[in-house]
């Protein structure tokens, strides 16, 4: 079991473009769909497309539209019941994969609703193997939110608490690394380095190099492993025992949305299955690769998946 915690879902509408984008024209759109979204809820999304068991927990009001998109992706979900409705996620993609994003604000959470919200990852996680936290927090969470919901877990269920991982960046994620210590985090590279306070190299042509130095920095201490996409050059895996690095396989992008969400999901479906490092490494990059070349935020099916043109090796 794989529970998910997503404190800021979004109603995700990707608009598919014709042409590339041209600010201040009209433009007429090619197609449009739209996704329950949120880190979360796409990682419950990939594990029950496939077959694994995963439960959702996320704030959800009564009426929310939110609710029927969410209905459609067939996931076991736990909400806790609050006033404000899901915020909209919006993604213009043009005809070469490159992605817009505006995303907008979720809503307001209560001191009362983040308590509700601890509470129900606690009774949902029971059981489970992993428990996701994963995106960007809404107004009235604390950045101190995801370490405290792993105090509350790790409390309540003693040795047989779940796993952690945390897909967040920002505060949020800063907030976690080192105070929590979470089992796992899932940056991208522009994101590691963020959390490390340095800047990114002007040559950002191996970024597999520069990410093991900064999360070099976090693990073992702050975090148990690291998990960082490094977008089209695929994913760099560090743990107390080593470090490993993968390629990605050459894919037409139709939408980077989720890509990220799927890599995580499918490095945490190896691991229940039994897989060492490097072939969680491998599979987080099949998943994240095949996220990629899918429109909207689908979740990629095992037979999505490419079974070529993934390189891993261990780097030390």
């Amino acid at each position: 079991m794989i529970t998910t915690l997503t404190a800021n879902p979004s109603l995700d509408k990707t608009v598919t473009l014709g042409a590339p984008l041209a600010p201040g024209h009209v433009q007429i759109a090619v197609s449009t769909r739209e996704d329950a979204g949120g880190k979360g809820i796409n990682v419950a999304r990939v594990v029950a497309a496939a077959g694994g068991e995963s439960v959702a927990v996320l704030p959800l009001a009564d009426g929310d539209p939110y609710a029927g998109a969410l209905d459609a992706a067939h996931v076991d979900v736990r909400p806790v019941r609050i006033d404000g409705v899901a915020r909209s996620n919006i993604t213009l993609v043009d005809p070469e994969g490159v992605t817009t994003k505006v995303n907008l604000p979720g809503a307001f959470l209560s001191s009362t609703d983040v308590d509700s919200l601890v509470s129900a990852v606690v009774d949902a996680s029971e059981s489970s193997g992993w428990l996701v936290l994963a995106g960007s927090l809404p107004p009235g969470a604390p950045a101190s939110f995801y370490a405290d919901v792993i105090t509350a877990v790790r409390e309540h269920h003693g040795a047989e608490a779940p796993r952690v991982a945390v897909d967040a960046s920002g505060a949020a994620l800063r907030n976690v690394v080192g105070v929590a210590r979470p089992d796992l985090i899932k940056p991208n590279h522009e994101e590691l380095a963020e959390l490390v306070g340095a800047s990114l190299a002007p040559d950002d042509s191996d970024r597999a190099a520069t990410a093991l130095a900064h999360a070099a920095r976090c693990v073992p201490d702050k975090a148990a492993a690291a998990l960082v996409t490094l977008g089209s050059q695929g994913a760099l895996l560090v743990t107390a025992e080593g470090a490993w690095v993968g390629t990605a396989p050459r894919v037409t992008v139709v939408s980077t949305v989720g890509a990220g969400d799927s890599a995580l999901a499918g490095y945490l479906l190896a691991q229940d299955d039994g897989a060492d490092a490097e072939g969680s490494l491998r599979r987080s990059i099949q998943y994240g690769s095949a996220a990629a070349s899918l429109p909207g935020t689908q979740a990629p099916r095992p037979e999505d998946l490419p079974t070529t043109g993934i390189e891993t090796h261990r780097v030390n």
